[in-house]
Parts: structure tokens; C-alpha cells; sequence
């Protein structure tokens, strides 16, 4: 991995987290995915209608994206109801690198070498720290199975848009049908699902989403033409950083408690990153 791949992703965790603190902490949270989903679609539109046609072999691959990232969103959304987003977001996307690095022995074409595997592997142990204070702190543990349906889903859309955005030939305008299709697929089972309702009224609803759904798409852009210069399994692993910029914003923004756990784990992911580079 190059050094301007691995900033590219370090900026792409940021965002990340910026956008999921932006939804944990809206007024509705179902109401501001939304959201996010409609303006994502409509950002979809644009790249599409700027960049070069993708591939039609990677139509299917589309589809399939959309509706995995459907699971994710509602997952996601349904964990932020019951835990605090330094709670959440790490269970959602730690176990996320592990099901990408196993599935991708099998399934995929990259390799990984010893310290790349050892970086996952350390990644990994500071994200299962970081989580496990939902049983040591007394947390409700209703967010769990919505938290790891999360994480699921988000280890399946990794390995289906690094293969997609190969086969599509141009992987900004993949994103763009991606997000076309994941718009579409969540906005219209939400609507049917709890009536016109789930849309937000009120206009700093739209604001903040607004600015979530650009950090959405820059963030997801961005990882996906790295999964194209770099194996996939790494670049998901190191995304995975955005745990430690959810932390601090959950401390420093919106007051949630920081533990000594929570400090040791996030020192833990900083030297899996650290691993990543030497």
C-alpha cells in the first residue's frame, strides 16, 4: 500500500465516523438515513451522468451492493436506538475486517503477507477491546445482534464492491450506480414500511444531512478505488481506524464516557495502523 492510498484511507475513516455521529445524534435516526439515502442517490445521479459507462457485467454486482448496504443501514440504525456511538460503531465495524480477511483466503485474488496479516490481527484485538465494555459497563445489550447484523452486512458489500468496482472499469461511476441503487432500495422499503411519516420535517434535519450524505459518498469513494490499488482485506482493516475518530468524537463533541478500555483499545488500533506502514 502506497503512502498516499494509506492517507486516502485514514481521511475515508474520518468521514466515516463523521456521518455516523451525525445520524446517532439527529433527531431520527431512521429519518436521517433517510435522508442521507435520498441525497446519496441524488449524488449517484450526478457522478453517473459525468463519468465514463461502467461495465454492464457489473450491473449485478450493483444490485447486489445495494441490497446488502440496505441490511447494513437499517442494522445500524437500529443499534444507535439502544447504545452510544463509541459502543456501536466499533462492535458494527470490528468484526467486519475478520469476515473480509477469512472469506478473502478463500474467494479472492489478493494476497496478504505475514505482517499485513498481523496487522489485521491487531486491529482486530484493539476493535474486540473496544467493544466489550457493553457487558462491563452495564450498556443494554439489545444493540448486539443489531450491531453484528451491521457488521455482517458490511463485511458482504466490502467483498461484493471490491470485485464490482474491478469488473466495472471506472470505480467512481460504480459508486454512483451503488448509491443510485442503495437510495432507491432503502428509501422506497422505509417509505412503504412506516408511511410518509419517516421523513424529516424540519429543515436542520435536511442540513445534517446534507453534509452527511457528502462525507458518505467521499468516504465510500475513496475506499473503493483503494480496494483497487491495494488488497481489499487490507484496505477494509484499515478503515477500520474510523473506530478511534468515532471515539473521539462520541468524547469530545457529545460528552460519552471515556474509559481507561476505551483508551487502551484505541491505542491498540493506532499500532495496528502503525503496522500497516513499517
Amino acid at each position: 500500500m502506497s503512502f498516499s492510498v494509506f492517507l486516502a484511507v485514514l481521511a475515508a475513516a474520518f468521514l466515516h465516523a463523521l456521518w455516523n455521529a451525525l445520524i446517532k445524534f439527529g433527531t431520527s435516526k431512521i429519518g436521517g438515513m433517510v435522508i442521507l439515502s435520498i441525497l446519496g442517490a441524488g449524488m449517484g445521479v450526478i457522478v453517473v451522468a459525468v463519468t465514463p459507462p461502467i461495465d454492464p457485467a457489473a450491473f449485478p454486482w450493483v444490485i447486489a451492493a445495494g441490497i446488502t448496504h440496505f441490511g447494513y443501514k437499517f442494522f445500524l440504525t437500529s443499534a444507535y436506538e439502544h447504545g452510544d456511538l463509541s459502543r456501536v460503531y466499533p462492535i458494527a465495524r470490528g468484526a467486519a475486517p475478520m469476515l473480509v480477511a477469512l472469506t478473502g483466503v478463500f474467494f479472492l485474488a489478493d494476497s496478504l503477507t505475514g505482517q499485513q496479516n498481523l496487522a489485521i490481527g491487531v486491529l482486530a484485538a484493539g476493535i474486540l477491546l473496544m467493544a466489550r465494555g457493553v457487558f462491563a459497563s452495564g450498556e443494554s445489550r439489545r444493540l448486539l445482534p443489531f450491531a453484528l447484523g451491521s457488521a455482517l452486512a458490511t463485511a458482504a458489500y466490502t467483498l461484493i464492491d471490491g470485485s464490482g468496482a474491478r469488473i466495472s472499469g471506472s470505480a467512481f461511476a460504480y459508486v454512483g450506480w451503488v448509491f443510485i441503487a442503495d437510495g432507491v432500495f432503502f428509501t422506497t422499503i422505509m417509505l412503504l414500511w412506516r408511511g410518509r411519516a419517516v421523513l424529516p420535517r424540519d429543515a436542520h434535519a435536511w442540513r445534517l444531512g446534507v453534509i452527511a450524505s457528502l462525507a458518505s459518498y467521499a468516504a465510500y469513494a475513496i475506499s473503493i478505488k483503494a480496494m483497487t490499488l491495494a488488497p481489499i482485506a487490507l484496505v477494509a482493516a484499515l478503515r477500520e481506524t474510523s473506530i478511534l475518530f468515532a471515539v473521539l468524537i462520541g468524547w469530545l463533541a457529545f460528552g460519552e464516557r471515556m474509559s481507561g478500555e476505551k483508551a487502551l483499545a484505541s491505542l491498540v488500533i493506532v499500532a495496528g495502523v502503525v503496522l500497516t506502514r513499517l
